[in-house]
Protein backbone atom coordinates (compact mmCIF):
# COMPACT_ATOMS: atom_id res chain seq x y z
CA UNK A 1 0.00 0.00 0.00
CA UNK A 2 1.35 3.21 -1.01
CA UNK A 3 1.25 4.51 2.91
CA UNK A 4 3.69 1.75 3.73
CA UNK A 5 5.98 4.10 0.91
CA UNK A 6 5.29 7.47 2.55
CA UNK A 7 6.71 5.88 5.60
CA UNK A 8 8.97 4.34 4.35
CA UNK A 9 10.09 7.68 2.42
CA UNK A 10 10.25 9.69 5.55
CA UNK A 11 12.37 7.01 7.06
CA UNK A 12 15.28 7.81 4.69
CA UNK A 13 14.24 11.40 5.24
CA UNK A 14 14.93 10.92 9.18
CA UNK A 15 18.47 9.18 7.79
CA UNK A 16 19.33 12.15 5.85
CA UNK A 17 18.53 14.64 8.68
CA UNK A 18 20.52 13.30 10.96
CA UNK A 19 23.10 12.46 8.89
CA UNK A 20 23.53 16.35 8.06
CA UNK A 21 23.19 17.04 11.95
CA UNK A 22 25.91 14.83 13.61
CA UNK A 23 28.47 15.07 10.92
CA UNK A 24 29.63 18.23 12.69
CA UNK A 25 30.38 16.23 15.73
CA UNK A 26 32.24 13.96 13.51
CA UNK A 27 34.26 17.05 11.65
CA UNK A 28 35.26 18.38 15.24
CA UNK A 29 38.42 18.31 15.09
CA UNK A 30 39.64 19.33 11.91
CA UNK A 31 37.35 22.06 11.46
CA UNK A 32 38.50 23.25 15.05
CA UNK A 33 42.07 23.09 14.03
CA UNK A 34 41.68 24.81 10.57
CA UNK A 35 39.62 27.59 12.02
CA UNK A 36 41.12 27.20 15.22
CA UNK A 37 38.14 27.25 17.23
CA UNK A 38 38.65 26.46 21.15
CA UNK A 39 35.62 23.46 22.61
CA UNK A 40 33.47 26.46 23.69
CA UNK A 41 33.80 28.00 20.79
CA UNK A 42 32.37 24.60 18.95
CA UNK A 43 29.80 24.86 21.55
CA UNK A 44 28.59 27.38 19.83
CA UNK A 45 28.45 25.97 16.59
CA UNK A 46 26.69 22.80 18.02
CA UNK A 47 24.19 25.38 19.75
CA UNK A 48 23.31 27.31 16.48
CA UNK A 49 21.83 24.92 14.84
CA UNK A 50 19.53 23.66 18.11
CA UNK A 51 18.72 27.12 18.34
CA UNK A 52 17.57 27.92 14.57
CA UNK A 53 15.66 24.82 15.02
CA UNK A 54 13.60 25.75 17.68
CA UNK A 55 12.78 28.76 16.90
CA UNK A 56 11.70 27.86 12.96
CA UNK A 57 9.65 25.03 14.64
CA UNK A 58 6.58 26.87 14.29
CA UNK A 59 6.80 28.39 11.52
CA UNK A 60 7.22 25.44 9.53
CA UNK A 61 4.11 23.52 11.08
CA UNK A 62 2.37 26.13 9.93
CA UNK A 63 3.66 25.88 6.68
CA UNK A 64 3.12 22.26 6.86
CA UNK A 65 -0.29 22.40 7.53
CA UNK A 66 -0.94 25.42 4.96
CA UNK A 67 0.45 24.29 2.15
CA UNK A 68 0.84 20.50 2.90
CA UNK A 69 3.36 18.20 3.48
CA UNK A 70 4.63 17.95 -0.33
CA UNK A 71 5.39 20.97 -1.04
CA UNK A 72 6.77 22.08 2.54
CA UNK A 73 8.95 19.22 2.68
CA UNK A 74 10.24 19.61 -0.82
CA UNK A 75 10.96 23.02 -0.06
CA UNK A 76 12.96 22.67 3.70
CA UNK A 77 14.85 19.60 2.15
CA UNK A 78 16.16 21.63 -0.80
CA UNK A 79 17.01 24.60 1.25
CA UNK A 80 18.88 23.02 4.16
CA UNK A 81 20.97 20.82 2.22
CA UNK A 82 22.03 23.72 0.08
CA UNK A 83 23.36 25.21 3.69
CA UNK A 84 24.97 21.71 4.31
CA UNK A 85 26.85 22.29 1.21
CA UNK A 86 27.66 25.91 2.33
CA UNK A 87 29.18 24.83 5.48
CA UNK A 88 32.28 23.65 3.80
CA UNK A 89 33.05 27.31 2.80
CA UNK A 90 32.57 28.45 6.40
CA UNK A 91 36.09 30.62 6.79
CA UNK A 92 35.33 31.77 10.29
CA UNK A 93 33.49 31.70 13.78
CA UNK A 94 30.69 34.03 12.80
CA UNK A 95 30.10 32.60 9.32
CA UNK A 96 29.69 28.77 10.46
CA UNK A 97 27.80 29.94 13.36
CA UNK A 98 25.60 31.66 10.83
CA UNK A 99 25.62 28.95 8.42
CA UNK A 100 24.52 26.78 11.14
CA UNK A 101 21.87 28.56 12.50
CA UNK A 102 20.13 28.43 8.99
CA UNK A 103 20.97 24.86 8.29
CA UNK A 104 18.66 24.22 11.86
CA UNK A 105 16.38 26.80 10.67
CA UNK A 106 15.50 24.73 7.45
CA UNK A 107 16.03 21.48 8.99
CA UNK A 108 12.86 22.33 11.49
CA UNK A 109 10.00 21.76 8.99
CA UNK A 110 11.18 17.85 8.56
CA UNK A 111 9.72 16.24 11.29
CA UNK A 112 6.76 18.82 11.87
CA UNK A 113 5.87 18.04 7.97
CA UNK A 114 6.29 13.90 8.43
CA UNK A 115 3.49 14.31 11.20
CA UNK A 116 1.09 16.34 8.98
CA UNK A 117 2.25 13.31 6.50
CA UNK A 118 1.52 10.63 8.86
CA UNK A 119 -2.27 12.87 9.81
CA UNK A 120 -2.93 13.00 6.49
CA UNK A 121 -2.55 9.21 5.25
CA UNK A 122 -2.80 7.15 8.60
CA UNK A 123 -5.15 5.84 10.91
CA UNK A 124 -4.54 6.70 14.51
CA UNK A 125 -4.18 2.77 15.60
CA UNK A 126 -0.85 2.70 12.93
CA UNK A 127 0.89 6.09 13.95
CA UNK A 128 2.91 4.60 17.18
CA UNK A 129 4.81 2.11 14.59
CA UNK A 130 5.12 4.75 11.80
CA UNK A 131 6.76 7.34 14.01
CA UNK A 132 8.66 4.82 15.75
CA UNK A 133 10.21 3.47 11.85
CA UNK A 134 10.80 7.57 11.05
CA UNK A 135 12.63 8.36 14.60
CA UNK A 136 14.34 5.19 13.82
CA UNK A 137 16.22 6.24 11.03
CA UNK A 138 16.92 9.40 12.63
CA UNK A 139 19.25 7.30 14.98
CA UNK A 140 20.57 4.97 12.27
CA UNK A 141 21.57 8.12 10.13
CA UNK A 142 23.62 9.50 13.32
CA UNK A 143 25.04 6.29 14.19
CA UNK A 144 26.34 6.33 10.23
CA UNK A 145 27.30 9.39 10.37
CA UNK A 146 30.03 9.09 12.48
CA UNK A 147 31.88 6.34 10.44
CA UNK A 148 30.77 7.77 7.49
CA UNK A 149 32.61 11.04 8.35
CA UNK A 150 35.89 9.86 9.66
CA UNK A 151 36.13 8.30 6.03
CA UNK A 152 35.03 10.64 4.29
CA UNK A 153 36.88 13.45 6.08
CA UNK A 154 40.40 11.28 4.83
CA UNK A 155 39.38 11.71 1.49
CA UNK A 156 37.86 14.99 0.95
CA UNK A 157 38.69 16.92 3.38
CA UNK A 158 35.69 18.15 5.78
CA UNK A 159 34.94 20.61 3.33
CA UNK A 160 34.30 18.46 0.40
CA UNK A 161 32.30 15.60 3.04
CA UNK A 162 29.88 18.68 3.54
CA UNK A 163 29.24 19.00 -0.19
CA UNK A 164 28.62 15.78 -0.60
CA UNK A 165 26.12 15.36 2.15
CA UNK A 166 24.51 18.37 0.69
CA UNK A 167 23.87 16.40 -2.93
CA UNK A 168 22.13 13.65 -0.94
CA UNK A 169 19.10 16.05 0.48
CA UNK A 170 18.54 17.45 -3.16
CA UNK A 171 17.81 14.31 -4.36
CA UNK A 172 15.35 13.42 -1.83
CA UNK A 173 13.72 16.32 -2.23
CA UNK A 174 13.56 15.66 -6.11
CA UNK A 175 11.61 12.48 -5.60
CA UNK A 176 9.06 13.65 -2.97
CA UNK A 177 8.38 16.01 -4.84
CA UNK A 178 7.53 14.00 -7.70
CA UNK A 179 6.07 10.93 -6.10
CA UNK A 180 4.17 11.98 -3.13
CA UNK A 181 0.20 13.70 -2.53
CA UNK A 182 -0.96 15.46 0.17
CA UNK A 183 -3.67 12.89 0.52
CA UNK A 184 -4.09 9.40 -0.44
CA UNK A 185 -6.99 9.35 -3.49
CA UNK A 186 -9.58 7.84 -0.30
CA UNK A 187 -9.55 9.89 2.40
CA UNK A 188 -9.04 9.02 6.21
CA UNK A 189 -12.44 9.05 7.87
CA UNK A 190 -12.09 10.53 11.43
CA UNK A 191 -14.55 10.82 14.44
CA UNK A 192 -15.86 14.12 14.78
CA UNK A 193 -14.76 16.99 16.41
CA UNK A 194 -11.50 15.93 16.32
CA UNK A 195 -11.28 15.69 12.06
CA UNK A 196 -12.17 19.69 11.90
CA UNK A 197 -10.26 20.77 14.60
CA UNK A 198 -8.02 23.81 14.45
CA UNK A 199 -6.03 25.28 17.35
CA UNK A 200 -4.59 28.58 17.29
CA UNK A 201 -0.84 29.53 18.47
CA UNK A 202 -2.28 30.98 22.00
CA UNK A 203 -3.92 27.65 22.87
CA UNK A 204 -0.88 25.64 22.26
CA UNK A 205 0.88 27.62 24.97
CA UNK A 206 -1.98 27.42 27.30
CA UNK A 207 -4.09 24.33 27.30
CA UNK A 208 -3.27 21.80 29.70
CA UNK A 209 -3.06 19.01 27.35
CA UNK A 210 0.12 21.13 25.72
CA UNK A 211 2.22 22.40 28.10
CA UNK A 212 3.41 18.81 29.54
CA UNK A 213 4.05 17.88 26.33
CA UNK A 214 6.55 20.33 25.82
CA UNK A 215 7.77 19.82 29.20
CA UNK A 216 8.88 16.45 28.54
CA UNK A 217 10.41 16.88 25.11
CA UNK A 218 12.51 19.62 26.62
CA UNK A 219 13.81 17.00 28.95
CA UNK A 220 14.14 14.13 26.58
CA UNK A 221 16.25 16.61 23.97
CA UNK A 222 18.57 17.89 26.95
CA UNK A 223 19.64 14.12 27.49
CA UNK A 224 19.62 13.01 23.47
CA UNK A 225 21.09 16.03 22.39
CA UNK A 226 24.89 15.20 23.65
CA UNK A 227 24.77 12.28 21.83
CA UNK A 228 24.77 14.49 18.86
CA UNK A 229 27.17 16.82 19.91
CA UNK A 230 29.69 16.02 22.90
CA UNK A 231 29.87 12.15 23.58
CA UNK A 232 32.22 11.37 20.36
CA UNK A 233 34.29 14.22 21.87
CA UNK A 234 33.80 13.01 25.51
CA UNK A 235 34.35 9.43 24.81
CA UNK A 236 37.89 10.57 22.67
CA UNK A 237 39.13 12.74 25.42
CA UNK A 238 38.35 10.99 28.21
CA UNK A 239 39.40 7.53 27.51
CA UNK A 240 42.13 8.19 24.67
CA UNK A 241 40.76 6.79 21.86
CA UNK A 242 41.57 6.99 18.22
CA UNK A 243 39.18 8.38 15.93
CA UNK A 244 38.32 4.90 14.67
CA UNK A 245 37.80 3.52 18.51
CA UNK A 246 35.55 6.52 18.81
CA UNK A 247 33.19 6.42 16.11
CA UNK A 248 32.40 2.33 17.07
CA UNK A 249 31.70 3.38 20.48
CA UNK A 250 29.17 6.24 19.42
CA UNK A 251 27.68 4.05 16.94
CA UNK A 252 26.55 1.58 19.50
CA UNK A 253 23.87 4.19 21.72
CA UNK A 254 22.25 5.50 18.16
CA UNK A 255 22.21 2.32 16.72
CA UNK A 256 20.51 0.68 19.61
CA UNK A 257 18.19 4.08 19.29
CA UNK A 258 16.95 2.65 16.29
CA UNK A 259 15.60 -0.51 18.12
CA UNK A 260 14.27 1.72 20.70
CA UNK A 261 12.01 3.63 18.64
CA UNK A 262 10.75 0.24 16.53
CA UNK A 263 9.84 -0.81 20.41
CA UNK A 264 8.01 1.34 21.19
CA UNK A 265 6.21 2.20 18.06
CA UNK A 266 5.18 -1.58 18.62
CA UNK A 267 4.17 -1.03 22.24
CA UNK A 268 2.64 1.92 22.05
CA UNK A 269 0.24 0.43 18.61
CA UNK A 270 -0.04 -2.91 20.64
CA UNK A 271 -1.38 -1.14 24.11
CA UNK A 272 -3.89 1.30 21.81
CA UNK A 273 -5.34 -1.79 20.45
CA UNK A 274 -6.00 -3.45 24.24
CA UNK A 275 -7.69 -2.29 27.01
CA UNK A 276 -4.63 0.26 28.16
CA UNK A 277 -5.64 1.90 25.44
CA UNK A 278 -5.40 5.15 27.74
CA UNK A 279 -2.17 4.32 28.86
CA UNK A 280 -0.62 2.98 24.96
CA UNK A 281 1.03 6.29 24.89
CA UNK A 282 2.03 7.39 28.95
CA UNK A 283 3.34 3.74 30.00
CA UNK A 284 5.94 3.72 27.29
CA UNK A 285 6.97 7.34 27.83
CA UNK A 286 7.18 6.94 31.45
CA UNK A 287 9.23 4.05 31.49
CA UNK A 288 11.71 5.03 28.87
CA UNK A 289 12.31 8.95 31.00
CA UNK A 290 13.12 6.45 33.72
CA UNK A 291 15.70 4.52 32.46
CA UNK A 292 17.39 7.71 30.45
CA UNK A 293 17.91 8.80 34.05
CA UNK A 294 19.45 6.07 35.27
CA UNK A 295 21.47 6.07 32.42
CA UNK A 296 22.88 8.79 31.77
CA UNK A 297 23.50 9.61 35.71
CA UNK A 298 25.79 6.01 34.90
CA UNK A 299 28.01 7.67 32.01
CA UNK A 300 30.47 9.61 34.24
CA UNK A 301 30.69 6.14 36.97
CA UNK A 302 32.37 4.40 34.33
CA UNK A 303 36.36 3.56 34.40
CA UNK A 304 36.10 2.22 30.80
CA UNK A 305 35.32 3.92 27.15
CA UNK A 306 32.69 0.50 27.28
CA UNK A 307 31.19 1.16 29.82
CA UNK A 308 30.51 4.72 29.41
CA UNK A 309 28.72 3.44 25.95
CA UNK A 310 26.85 1.31 27.64
CA UNK A 311 25.75 3.79 30.47
CA UNK A 312 24.85 6.19 27.00
CA UNK A 313 23.05 3.34 25.31
CA UNK A 314 20.97 3.08 28.18
CA UNK A 315 20.05 6.68 28.17
CA UNK A 316 19.38 6.90 24.75
CA UNK A 317 17.47 3.64 24.32
CA UNK A 318 15.14 5.58 27.31
CA UNK A 319 15.24 8.76 25.60
CA UNK A 320 14.03 7.46 22.55
CA UNK A 321 11.43 5.39 23.93
CA UNK A 322 9.55 8.87 24.44
CA UNK A 323 9.76 9.80 20.86
CA UNK A 324 6.92 7.84 19.21
CA UNK A 325 4.55 7.96 22.77
CA UNK A 326 5.48 12.13 22.09
CA UNK A 327 4.26 12.30 18.56
CA UNK A 328 1.69 9.94 18.17
CA UNK A 329 0.07 12.41 21.18
CA UNK A 330 0.20 15.61 19.28
CA UNK A 331 -1.38 13.71 16.52
CA UNK A 332 -4.05 12.37 19.09
CA UNK A 333 -4.85 15.42 20.27
CA UNK A 334 -4.07 18.02 17.95
CA UNK A 335 -5.86 16.93 14.78
CA UNK A 336 -5.53 19.38 11.58
CA UNK A 337 -2.89 21.42 13.70
CA UNK A 338 -0.40 18.70 14.04
CA UNK A 339 1.78 20.24 12.35
CA UNK A 340 2.08 23.20 14.38
CA UNK A 341 1.50 21.37 18.08
CA UNK A 342 4.21 18.62 17.20
CA UNK A 343 6.07 21.80 16.07
CA UNK A 344 5.31 23.98 19.35
CA UNK A 345 6.55 20.52 20.93
CA UNK A 346 9.49 20.07 18.85
CA UNK A 347 10.76 23.98 19.60
CA UNK A 348 10.55 23.58 22.90
CA UNK A 349 12.36 20.03 22.59
CA UNK A 350 15.15 21.83 20.78
CA UNK A 351 15.68 24.47 22.79
CA UNK A 352 16.78 22.29 25.58
CA UNK A 353 19.36 20.65 22.81
CA UNK A 354 20.83 24.38 23.11
CA UNK A 355 20.88 24.11 26.61
CA UNK A 356 22.31 21.01 26.62
CA UNK A 357 25.14 21.84 24.08
CA UNK A 358 26.45 24.72 25.86
CA UNK A 359 25.51 23.54 29.50
CA UNK A 360 28.37 20.44 28.97
CA UNK A 361 31.11 22.64 28.36
CA UNK A 362 30.13 25.54 30.97
CA UNK A 363 29.17 22.46 33.74
CA UNK A 364 32.29 21.12 33.29
CA UNK A 365 34.75 24.06 33.02
CA UNK A 366 32.48 25.20 36.30
CA UNK A 367 33.13 21.84 38.42
CA UNK A 368 35.81 20.33 37.02
CA UNK A 369 33.55 16.87 36.12
CA UNK A 370 31.06 16.32 33.47
CA UNK A 371 28.57 14.95 36.21
CA UNK A 372 27.38 17.66 36.87
CA UNK A 373 25.66 17.89 33.53
CA UNK A 374 24.89 14.14 33.81
CA UNK A 375 22.54 14.97 36.89
CA UNK A 376 20.55 17.84 35.59
CA UNK A 377 19.55 15.62 33.01
CA UNK A 378 18.81 12.76 35.12
CA UNK A 379 16.65 15.54 37.04
CA UNK A 380 14.84 16.68 34.10
CA UNK A 381 14.06 13.19 33.07
CA UNK A 382 12.46 12.70 36.60
CA UNK A 383 10.28 15.67 36.28
CA UNK A 384 9.54 13.99 32.57
CA UNK A 385 8.18 10.78 34.31
CA UNK A 386 6.06 13.31 36.45
CA UNK A 387 4.25 15.26 33.09
CA UNK A 388 3.23 12.05 31.57
CA UNK A 389 1.03 10.93 34.51
CA UNK A 390 -1.46 13.34 33.06
CA UNK A 391 -1.08 13.35 29.83
CA UNK A 392 -4.49 11.56 28.16
CA UNK A 393 -4.85 11.35 24.36
CA UNK A 394 -8.78 12.66 23.45
CA UNK A 395 -8.63 11.38 19.69
CA UNK A 396 -10.86 8.84 19.06
CA UNK A 397 -9.53 5.82 16.79
CA UNK A 398 -9.47 6.38 13.04
CA UNK A 399 -10.43 4.34 9.91
CA UNK A 400 -9.75 4.37 6.45
CA UNK A 401 -12.82 4.43 4.39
Amino acid sequence: MKRYGVVAALFVLSMITYIDRACISTAKDPIARDLGFSDAQMGLVFSAFALGYALAQIPSGWLADRIGPRLALAAVVAGWSALTALTGAAWSLTSMVVIRFLFGVGEAGAFPGSARAFVNWLPVGERGMANGVLFSGSRIGAALAFPMLVAMVERWGWRGSFVVLGVLGVGWAGMWLWWFRDHPETRLVVTPPAAGQVIGLREVFRTTAFVPAMVQYFAGNFTFFICLSWMHPYLKRQYGLTDAETAGYAMTPLLVGAVSQWTAGWVVDRLYASRWRAWSRRLPAMAGFAMAAGGVLAVSEMETPLGAAMAFTAATFGADLTISPSWSYCADVAGKSAGSVSAAMNMIGNLGAFLSANAFPWLLGLTGSARAYFVVAAFLNGIAVLCWVGMKSTRAPATVD
